[in-house]
């Protein structure tokens, strides 16, 4: 009798051990501003977030749906065993199911689904996918956020028919100069970023209508609805790059009312908003940066707003001293003149070298 209860006891305890240790298993690995839910279930939200897996043979189905406050349709960027194949549309409504081609004879594929909208084009749920999973881990890198407006997005990169679609139809997260920035210096990246966004005002908008950057940073859906998680900073990068100006310093749509630029309220906003940012991420290295959309006088004085902005800190001895980049001056050739993706890459190309640099000296 004792024999019988020892044997079942330690089969018990087997079938333990076996099923917390398969429980551990990652199948799933998500980056970026995302939301988890139950069942492997995740909400894509801020541009290029994503979920990837691995999976063997060749057969795969994705499982994704365009989520928001009213309906509309919203684009992924695939890449598969490292190929960039493309962006899908998802439509409107229901859960959708997407065949991914297997073209390759690999054992074990490698598919990573990237959102290719930002923050406030809505949402993409990622619901599942037919695929025989295995386990996949995550490798250390070092880590940058990239915080920013419509040119961190890249929204109007896609400059095919610009003059048709939909605002969301011309962007392409994937190829942001921050995404593909991180690439080229294998670092992993978070977007924090929203379209026509300031740092105390916004494109068109004088912070009475619309939220500016401050707002909304710490929700994590980047809105400043309350129903919404905050956002957790457990992703503690090594260096935050800000590039917020080009709308504070923008002229508007020519209709509405624009005060001139306050530059004391621009860079009183500033140093807040970093002193916020070092109470969540006191390690990150800082850099601010100014915008290759802005020139002229605009320019100038963009500079000198942001020398006041670091010379503020310069008595801090608690943290890294903050550190400015300049953009070149472009003619952007995107949408709605913003760079496109040829642009972007150009920004990631003068950017890297400089990143890859401070990640060097830690």
């Amino acid at each position: 009798m004792f024999l019988k209860k020892s044997t079942f006891l330690i089969s018990f305890l087997l079938i333990s051990i076996v099923s917390i240790s398969q429980s551990k298993i990652n199948t799933f690995l998500y980056e970026g501003r995302v939301e988890k839910l139950q069942n492997n279930n995740v909400v894509l939200i801020g541009t290029a977030s994503s979920v990837s897996f691995n999976f063997t043979g060749n057969e795969c189905s994705i499982t994704l749906q365009s989520v928001d406050s009213y309906e509309h349709h919203n684009y992924v960027s695939l890449v598969l065993d490292g190929k960039y194949i493309g962006k899908i549309r998802i439509e409107k409504g229901a859960e959708q199911s997407f065949p991914i081609k297997i073209t390759s004879n690999k054992k074990e594929h490698h598919l990573e689904i990237y959102k290719n909208t930002e923050a406030q084009s809505g949402n993409v749920l990622f619901a599942g996918t037919t695929a025989k999973l295995t386990s996949i881990s995550a490798k250390k890198k070092k880590k940058i956020e990239f915080i920013g407006d419509s040119i961190t997005c890249a929204a109007a990169s896609d400059s095919v028919d610009c003059d048709k679609g939909e605002y969301m139809d011309h962007h392409n997260g994937y190829y942001a100069y921050g995404a593909v920035l991180s690439r080229e210096i294998d670092v992993d990246y978070l977007m924090s970023s929203v379209s026509g966004i300031g740092m105390y005002r916004n494109w068109n908008d004088e912070n009475k209508e619309e939220a500016i950057m401050p707002d909304v940073y710490q929700n994590l859906y980047l809105t400043k609805d309350a129903s919404k998680p905050k956002y957790d900073f457990a992703f503690q990068p090594n260096i935050i790059s800000i590039a917020l100006g080009t709308n504070d310093f923008s002229g508007g749509d020519g209709k509405k009312e624009r005060l001139p630029f306050n530059a004391e309220k621009y860079v009183s906003n500033y140093i807040n908003f970093i002193k916020m940012l070092y109470e969540h991420n006191p390690k990150a290295q800082i850099v601010i940066t100014n915008s290759p959309m802005v020139n002229g006088e605009r320019a100038i004085v963009f500079e000198d707003c942001l020398n006041k902005v670091k010379n503020a800190f310069a008595e801090d001895k608690k943290h890294k001293t903050i550190q400015i980049f300049k953009f070149k001056p472009m003619t952007p050739k995107g949408c709605l003149g913003h760079p496109d993706v040829a642009d972007q890459k150009v920004m990631a190309d003068e950017y890297a070298p400089f990143l890859k640099k401070l990640l060097n000296e830690k």
